[in-house]
């Protein structure tokens, strides 16, 4: 009888430290870590794999997770069709297929890219789409009903939309930064209706160092999803956008700083926030990882950076970080783990492949994903070592989610569950 009071005490334990809802882009706290224990290591095409479920068209968001419902954006290839997927978290059948939008002329959304790359948000009986300015969209996650979309807001996402929305009490927040225009909103979760919109407020029209001036197109263009933080008690909205990092309040929108990359544009990232410090990529042209800190107001200067690295830095992936270490894979397959006091390198080694897909830190374990299809499992440590490598048949562009002990993959053209 002990025993059996023991496991069942031990089994409740381990639920309480599971993730088992994977709400977002990159989880609960939005920075690719996982409370859950007892995941897979060894996993790959046939091995490990609990259910591997097709999912038809050419999308590259990341499953969402609540309760027993996987959730999934879709896209035609041409842009023409957009539209969720629903899956029953135990057997990985279709629970939904539902088409939200018809694009009669879509926009210009560059190969690498899909017309389905944001991921959703979900709630308790709710699920939040974007695809950009082709369609926002709510929807009842029990019934599919739609309960409000928007298609009015006016983006030329140029290379084809990236970034994903965030949830912060009533609100709705999602960045809109195109070759034309470039503004971040906040939309009243249940009605859908704009509660503010702040333009960026960086001046784009100055002179690049190599004496050309700014056109429109990449050098305006922003991919990042943006994250929530508190300082000093403070909440504050931390969204990249293209060529500066931003601080708002979510309430009003009100600018409460800015950051200036005068090399770098199109940032992909999301960062990740932890003891007064943003950690994060910068963005395409200028291959760095910054520490910077939090705290200051108006337009930051040098003294507001900790720390630069070039070294591993990607253009795509965002970073872990256990506490200790912060864990980096750049976009040609060199992954390392930098001091976050001062950004030097503690290891650093090339696991192959090409990388867009965000890593995963769960279990003292770190996750990578690859274009190819190859996932590899390496320690959470000061040393270098790989657990395990395995491949699918697809690659990953999509980062993970996690849900009690499961995996939830997604690859160019199905959603696997993982579990031992």
């Amino acid at each position: 009888m002990k025993t059996i009071l023991f496991l069942t005490i031990a089994a409740t334990a381990s639920l309480v430290h599971a993730d088992v809802n994977w709400p977002e882009f990159r989880g609960p706290r939005g920075d690719g870590s996982s409370d859950s224990m007892g995941l897979p290591v060894e996993m790959g095409e046939g091995k490990n794999v609990k259910w591997k479920t097709p999912v038809a068209g050419k999308a590259w968001s990341s499953p969402v997770v609540w309760g027993k419902q996987v959730w999934v954006t879709t896209a035609t290839e041409n842009g023409k069709e957009l539209g969720v997927v629903c899956l029953d978290l135990e057997s990985g059948k279709v629970i939904r297929d539902t088409k939200l939008f018809d694009v009669a002329e879509p926009q210009f959304c560059h190969k690498f890219n899909s017309y389905g790359s944001p991921t959703p948000v979900i709630e308790e009986g709710r699920i939040y789409v974007s695809f950009g300015s082709p369609g926002i969209a709510a929807l009842d996650t029990a019934t599919g009903k739609v309960l409000w979309e928007r298609r009015d807001f006016v983006c030329n996402h140029f290379r084809g939309a990236g970034s994903s929305p965030v949830l912060w009490k009533n609100l709705l927040i999602l960045p809109f930064d195109g070759s034309d225009f470039q503004y971040i909103v906040a939309l009243d979760k249940t009605t859908g209706k704009t509660v503010w919109k702040v333009d960026r407020s960086i001046d784009f029209k100055d002179i690049q160092p190599d004496g050309k001036p700014e056109a429109d197109g990449d050098w305006r263009k922003g991919f990042a999803t943006p994250h929530v933080t508190e300082f000093g008690g403070q909440p504050m909205v931390i969204s990249s956008g293209a060529k500066a990092h931003y601080a708002y309040e979510p309430a009003t929108g009100k600018e409460l700083w800015r950051f200036e990359e005068r090399g770098a544009h199109s940032a992909a990232s999301r960062p990740v926030v932890a003891g007064g410090i943003a950690y994060f990529p910068i963005g395409f042209g200028k291959k760095q990882v910054i520490a910077l800190k939090l705290g200051g107001t108006g337009l930051l200067d040098d003294s507001a950076v900790l720390w630069r690295s070039s070294k591993s830095a990607p253009n795509k992936p965002s970073v872990c970080f256990d506490g200790k270490r912060v864990y980096v894979i750049d976009d040609a397959g060199v992954a390392g783990a930098l001091d976050p006091a001062t950004g030097t390198d503690v290891w650093r080694e090339r696991v192959g492949g090409n990388h867009s897909a965000s890593p995963l830190l769960a279990d003292g374990r770190v996750y990578f994903f690859s274009e190819e299809g190859k996932v590899t499992v390496i320690a959470a440590s000061d040393k270098f070592e790989k657990l395990a490598e395995g491949k699918f048949d697809e690659g990953f562009m999509a980062s993970p989610a996690v849900s009690g002990k499961a995996l939830l993959l997604r690859t160019k053209t199905a959603v696997y569950r993982v579990e031992q």
